[in-house]
């Protein structure tokens, strides 16, 4: 750390040389201010003062002339209307000078140029002016004509010469004003040509110092980074320039000795992965080879194996029907035991196939509508209803995407499986019902059956798992696995609630349409209830009460054998009760 800490940083570097320019350029803007309020005082004094004093002269020397002129006219015709031009004169005189008094305080050569003026113009009008016009008063115009003499005229044109001066000396003033304007100008023009000069200077030194301190190691650095980027792992990064950079080629080429150090654990990682690849191939084509197998068992299963079975089940019943009651008690027992055995493979086959067949034999997804789909469920199982005098209700059921035959058998499976599980004695009831939660649609199967205890919550979803004897209820166990791929099929998951009370809640998720969570989440943002934003919202209610929307009609009750009842629990060959 200690080298690095040898000469300037680079922030000091353009730190330092920013600070020169910034308090150079601060002293010229300094000087620019002062030179700049200079000449403003200048231009002002030129269009403020020297301009009007210059005319305030020529407008005095006009008012004294009237003043002359008037008194001669009175002398010479004795209208008192003559005289009218000598006083507005004596008015403007006296305004004139006040103003041209005030405007030339800083000038006192103008000052003392008006004084002789204003001394002058007061003895002509007290020894010429005032005693003519006395003089035509008291005795005539001839009288008033002869105090007129060279003399007076010559007195007045003292006046005129001394007004002269005073337009001189104020021309003078505004010469040496407007002087100082073009100095103070041209001062401001040199102060902005050495501020450009600063700044360009300025600029070439940073570049220069950027080209020597920073771009020139920069690109050093960046050739030997790119040297090891294009696999030169073992090649060693040195620095220059800055400390800040040689700090930095430190640590790149520590790094560059980690990634070394990594890629030879790799290189080792990656012949292993090969070799775990390789056993990965083999093992997919043992799968593959394993699926061809499976599919060859489901077709033979649906078409050599039924056939026999078919055959056996056939001539079995023909025992039945034809020596029933021939042979003695134990050997229609044992021809009964064949029959039921054929009966229960060919039902096992069939739910094996319909099991095997879910998500591979696909029509492809379309938007469903569930309520549809719930009146061809209570259409299925119409008669399995009847039988047990149950009552199947639903509420409002949303449009989702998905395969409507699978959703049919999906529902179908777990109404019959409420129908079938139920309490002696107590009529069955079974609800279907949906709510928005967490952008997913949780459709719930709920009845007041027998229950499930919760510590079989999960085996119940197995395959061929029963929780009771064939004898007691009918069935292959396999109805809830269907359930289970088929919600898994289309992105969803089903469980059994086991906080429910009374009878068994089996729920399952189908993803719901963006339009469906657009439109939740609209309506909560319009809540002005204060609903909480995290409470499940249901699906909406059609007209009515919900829990009576969609019941099954009410059919006349009428006894079916189980057997029967068990054909009922059927969707298109495949078996929809479980155990």
């Amino acid at each position: 750390m200690k080298a690095y800490q040898q000469g300037w940083t680079l922030r000091r570097r353009v730190a330092a040389l920013l600070g020169v320019v910034v308090v150079l350029l601060l002293g010229l803007a300094g000087a620019e201010a002062a030179v700049a309020a200079q000449n403003r005082q200048n231009i002002d004094a030129v269009l403020l003062k020297t301009g009007p004093l210059r005319v305030h002269a020529q407008e005095l020397m006009s008012a004294l002339l009237d003043q002359e002129t008037s008194v001669r006219g009175y002398a010479v015709n004795g209208d008192r209307s003559d005289l009218e031009p000598y006083q507005e004169g004596v008015r403007r005189e006296q305004s004139l000078v006040t103003s041209i008094r005030d405007l030339s305080a800083d000038y006192p050569d103008v000052r003392r140029s008006l004084d002789v003026v204003e001394q002058q113009t007061a003895q002509w009008r007290s020894q010429v002016a005032e005693p003519v016009i006395t003089t035509v008063e008291r005795d005539g115009a001839e009288a008033g004509q002869a105090l007129i003499t060279d003399a007076t005229r010559q007195q007045f044109d003292g006046i005129r010469s001394s007004v002269n001066t005073l337009q001189d000396e104020i021309l003078t003033v505004r010469e040496e004003t407007a002087e100082r304007v073009n100095a103070t100008s041209n001062t401001l023009v040199v102060l902005l040509i050495i501020a450009a000069l600063v700044v360009t200077t300025a600029g070439v030194v940073m570049l220069l110092s950027l080209d020597r301190i920073l771009i020139r190691p920069l690109a050093a650095l960046v050739s030997q980074v790119r040297e090891v980027a294009d696999g030169d792992y073992r090649h060693h990064i040195e620095g220059s320039g800055p400390p800040e950079f040689r700090r930095l080629a430190e640590d790149i080429d520590q790094m560059r000795m980690k990634i070394a150090r990594e890629l030879d654990e790799v290189r080792e990682a990656r012949e292993r992965i090969e070799w775990v690849n390789s056993q990965l191939q083999k093992q997919a084509e043992e799968l593959t080879r394993s699926n061809r197998d499976l599919e060859q068992f489901a077709y033979v299963a649906s078409h050599d194996l039924q056939e026999p079975l078919r055959k056996v089940a056939s001539f079995c019943q023909l025992l039945q029907r034809r020596y029933a009651g021939q042979l003695d008690e134990r050997a229609d027992q044992y021809i009964a035991f064949a029959v039921d055995g054929a009966q229960r493979m060919q039902r096992l086959i069939n739910d094996l196939l319909a099991f095997s067949r879910i998500g591979r034999l696909t029509t492809g997804f379309t938007e469903v509508d569930l309520n549809k789909v719930m009146g061809d469920v209570a259409g299925q199982t119409e008669a399995a209803v009847q039988y047990a005098d149950a009552e199947l209700t639903w509420g409002e059921m949303p449009t989702i995407r998905g395969e409507e035959p699978l959703l049919t058998n999906l529902l179908v499976n777990l109404v019959s499986n409420s129908v079938k599980f139920r309490r002696p004695d107590v009529p069955p009831k079974v609800h279907v019902s949906a709510r928005l939660l967490d952008g997913e649609w949780e459709i719930s199967c709920q009845d007041n059956g027998i229950g499930i205890e919760p510590e079989f919550a999960d085996k119940i979803f197995v395959i061929f798992q029963r929780l009771h004897s064939k004898d007691a209820y009918p069935g292959t166990g396999i109805g809830l696995a269907i359930v289970k791929k088929i919600v898994e099929y289309h992105g969803g998951r089903v469980w059994v609630d086991t906080d429910a009370g009374e009878g068994t809640t089996i729920r399952f998720t189908l993803p719901a349409l963006d339009a469906d969570i657009e439109a939740a989440r609209a309506a909560e943002a319009a809540d002005e209830d204060g609903q909480d934003a995290a409470e499940p919202v249901e699906a909406p209610a059609a007209e009515g009460d919900p829990a009576a929307v969609g019941r099954q009609p009410d059919g006349e009750a009428r006894e079916e054998p189980p057997a029967e009842a068990d054909r009922h629990g059927t969707n298109g060959g495949m078996k929809e009760t479980v155990g």
